[in-house]
């Protein structure tokens, strides 16, 4: 046992390593990242966007400096973590330190490795995934009720991180209701555990209801501007790019719930994987929403691996299995992270224009994938909002102004200026606008489709253009940095009525 833990730990550190080299320096954070950080200065039980978990994990991160080193931490921790759960699942099931080895590689060298790599809350959706089935898995094991509780749990914690996993609870339910685990809803305990699990979501749902439910303003937003983009065909056939490397090991798990005896009480996990799948086909979801069906597998599909390569000459093909994830993720790493520059993923994209796919949300092919260019211009971004912040009369309150939140959370994190705070109508900043001082100058930071109106510029006495995000790479690219002196105009009222419009229409 104690060899086990020493060389779960060895994995772990690799994990750890590898997330902070698949991403080249040159890159900033990505624009999602920076809303999170912010949420750290309005700590609630609830924002649009998301649920309240990863903002408590952005104050562990102010506390430990709000440094990129921490942002680029936890989502690693989620990953690592995800990894012990299944190799526990493993040591549960009675598999041996092959197999748990064999499933740490898969997991590792795998597209958990593209996630981990961002300060979202997808990593803690998946590491509650695994969690809750890990728990099913318990307790389909032992019988013991106390493993419901802890299911319980992790789906409690797990609609606090984000409401993806109700999905996960309706595939289970029809997949238990036709397995012989149906026996499981005669057991009161586990309503008593839907229960705890309402009870600890309850302060985010409390909050939905005070403020008018804005999660369903933000599923309809994805489903018009993102979902509707979305192909059925593709989201099916990314599921196996997730995990191509180390598809055998998933195959020989969906295999071994009907064909290895020891595994045939466990085939709830097979049927909850397809009614999962049919339901997120249906509703058109991003093709990584269901990722956290897979790592459980892992625990099966290694073990039964490793009982196929047991005897005669098929032992000494053990190793080619642990090399396969290894060999095949080293070959697509290049075209999959960006572990160099914008420049070089392009000559990368030349070489290999089939494998290259840059889909991004408005549902065009461009010349680097969104998520990379969306780490992209952020620094230059907040020097130039710092240069014009400068430039206006520091005995007057300045606000700024941008057309979205990765901007005003970009400047936010890498300005060099205390007290500055940039703000925005888009997403949750909405509720974060002081309009308790008089505003006297604006900095607006606009999009090159938006432009600067001469309307604004009429509100003020001076009026200059800073500059703009000059990268060409960046999904920022354009992007102007304008400062207004002198207003002319009673702005806090224009504002006021701007940001009621803008809740008005979040309550609709």
């Amino acid at each position: 046992m104690k060899q086990q833990n020493l060389v779960l730990l060895g994995f772990i550190l690799i994990k750890f390593v590898l997330q902070y080299l698949l991403v080249d320096s040159g890159y900033d954070l990505h624009r999602d990242e920076y809303l999170h950080l912010d949420q750290v200065h309005h700590l609630a039980w609830g924002y649009i966007s998301v649920p309240p978990v990863t903002s408590w994990f952005s104050y562990l991160i102010y506390l430990l400096g709000y440094t990129e080193f921490w942002v680029k931490f936890f989502p690693a921790l989620f990953g690592a973590l995800t990894i012990a759960l299944v190799w526990k699942a493993i040591e549960r099931l009675g598999g041996n330190l092959y197999a748990q080895s064999l499933a740490a590689i898969c997991l590792i060298f795998s597209a958990l490795a593209r996630l981990n790599i961002l300060f979202q809350p997808n990593s803690f959706d998946i590491l509650a995934w695994t969690f809750v089935y890990f728990s099913l898995l318990c307790y389909i094991q032992s019988g013991k009720s106390k493993w419901l509780y802890w299911l319980g749990v992790g789906l409690g914690f797990g609609i606090l991180n984000k409401y993806n996993i109700a999905f996960q609870v309706l595939g289970l339910l029809p997949a238990l209701l036709i397995t012989s685990e149906r026996k499981i809803f005669k057991n009161p305990h586990l309503y008593a555990a839907f229960g705890l699990a309402l009870l600890i979501a309850l302060p985010n749902l409390i909050w939905q209801w005070q403020n008018g439910f804005p999660v369903l303003w933000h599923m309809r937003m994805l489903s018009q501007h993102q979902l509707v983009h979305v192909n059925r065909l593709d989201f099916l056939t990314y599921q196996f790019f997730f995990f191509f490397g180390s598809g055998f090991v998933l195959v020989l798990a969906l295999i071994s719930y009907f064909r290895f005896p020891q595994f045939h009480k466990y085939q709830v996990f097979f049927w909850s994987t397809i009614f999962t799948l049919a339901i997120f086909t249906y509703f058109q979801a991003k093709n990584y929403y269901a990722i956290g069906l897979y790592p459980i597998h892992f625990a099966f599909g290694a073990i039964y691996l490793s009982h196929l390569l047991s005897k005669n000459w098929r032992k000494y093909l053990k190793p080619i299995a642990m090399i396969i994830p290894i060999g095949l993720f080293i070959l697509a790493a290049p075209m999959t992270y960006p572990i160099g520059s914008p420049q070089y993923l392009k000559e990368v994209q030349s070489r290999h224009p089939d494998l290259m796919q840059n889909r991004w949300e408005d549902g065009k092919n461009h010349e680097i994938p969104q998520d990379f260019a969306d780490m992209l211009g952020w620094k230059e971004l907040a020097e130039k909002a710092d240069l014009a912040y400068s430039k206006a009369p520091q005995n007057e309150y300045t606000l700024i102004i941008c057309d979205n939140y990765g901007q005003a959370g970009a400047i936010n994190f890498y300005t060099k200026t205390t007290g500055l705070r940039a703000v925005t109508l888009n997403a949750d900043y909405v509720n974060w606008i002081d309009l308790s001082r008089e505003i006297k100058n604006l900095i607006l930071v606009r999009e090159p489709s938006d432009g600067i109106s001469d309307r604004e510029i009429s509100f003020f006495e001076k009026s200059e253009e800073i500059g703009t995000i000059t990268d060409p790479n960046a999904r920022e690219h354009g992007t102007i940095i304008h400062l207004l002196l002198g207003t002319k105009t009673d702005i806090n009222a224009i504002l006021a009525k701007e940001i009621e419009e803008k809740r008005a229409e979040l309550r609709d």
